[in-house]
């Protein structure tokens, strides 16, 4: 039951009865009971909050657009060639999309779904990050083995930052002033200055890094290694490694295991690390490191996202075409969601 019908049938089982029991005669009085009783439901009420879940879909050159109260796809945009990383304008106005295969990132308006633009992106963008100040977007560029910066307002490129053999995950500290960029294939984890856009230090890890992600703190920044099966704690200051969380899944072969999407949650009591093949999501004690679940999803797990109240944990399954719902609070999996084919990348917008 969802929370209004809750509060519905909480009125009609609590207050009606009182209100009837007050006003005396029983037909008039019930009748003015429900009127009341639909007034206070109108006035203080609130229905389930609806968030806006944009997924994109590798193999279909489209996005699914999920709404977050009825967990079902309500529209479906085409777009360009090879859709993978996704993420909203601080405003929100704007959805950016790496189009991977046209080499190029497609904005579009999120209020009318049409194109606006494109952002120079460097060949082969995969996955971004956007400055906290909300213009300049970090591209990985995998071909070329840079860092493109972009100022999205005046679609221009500011920087490019040399790194690894094959860079893919970005992360940004919360105060926007420290860029880690993972490259999958010299298994680094390069730390920038974004005021001067050079490397300030480089920590070795596991084999094949993939996602960056800081705690909401800026204390540490969380690295998952899909080859290496491991996630290395780092902290961004010393850049010393404080810890190395593995897996292991009853039934599963260690090969199987391949951390990639990892998300913290906003108050930082828990990580969430999408384990691939494996078709698990672990979930992390982020004060011992210690893994306390494993919950199974769909098939080929690759992206997480919360919604803005961090209820809800959406992840996007590659070969099993959908979506997989989580209740944070519970620890469960709510339910799939159909989408189309190859989901990778997932984003939700508050409102």
């Amino acid at each position: 039951m969802r929370p209004h019908q809750q509060c519905f049938a909480w009125l009609r089982a609590v207050i009606a009865p009182h209100l009837s029991a007050h006003l005396g005669a029983p037909g008039k009085s019930r009748a003015f009971a429900w009127a009341l009783t639909f007034a206070v439901l109108g006035a203080g009420v609130s229905p389930l909050k609806a968030y806006t879940v944009y997924v994109t879909n590798e193999k279909d050159n489209t996005v699914s657009i999920i709404d977050s109260s009825k967990l079902e796809v309500v529209k479906t945009i085409k777009v360009g060639q090879r859709p993978r990383g996704i993420t909203l304008s601080k405003d929100q106005k704007w959805l950016l999309i790496c189009t991977s295969d046209d080499n190029t990132v497609q904005v579009w308006d999120t209020e009318t779904l049409t194109f606006v633009k494109t952002l120079p992106s460097g060949p082969d963008p995969e996955l971004f990050i956007l400055h906290p100040a909300g213009n300049r977007l970090y591209i990985a560029n995998e071909d070329d083995n840079i860092i493109t910066v972009v100022d999205v307002a005046e679609s221009t490129v500011l920087a490019e930052i040399a790194v690894g053999v094959e860079p893919e995950g970005l992360g940004i500290s919360p105060d926007g002033g420290l860029l880690v960029a993972t490259s999958e294939t010299t298994n680094m984890a390069h730390f920038i200055d974004t005021a001067t856009h050079t490397i300030i230090d480089n920590v070795l890890v596991d084999s094949r890094p993939r996602v960056a992600e800081f705690t909401p703190d800026g204390s540490q920044v969380w690295v998952s290694a899909e080859i290496g099966g491991k996630v290395s704690v780092i902290d961004p200051k010393s850049r010393k490694i404080l810890a190395k969380i593995a897996f292991e899944i009853p039934g599963v072969t260690a090969d199987a295991i391949q951390p990639v999407g990892v998300r913290i949650s906003r108050n930082g009591k828990l990580a969430f690390v999408a384990l691939g093949p494996a078709n698990r999501v672990a979930v992390i004690d982020t004060a011992t490191f210690k893994v306390e679940k494993y919950l199974l999803v769909g098939q080929r797990v690759w992206q997480l996202a919360f919604t803005p109240d961090d209820k809800l944990l959406f992840t996007t399954n590659g070969t099993s075409n959908d979506v997989s719902v989580i209740d944070v609070e519970k620890l469960r999996v709510l339910r799939s969601i159909r989408v189309g084919r190859y989901p990778w990348g997932v984003v939700v917008a508050g409102h």
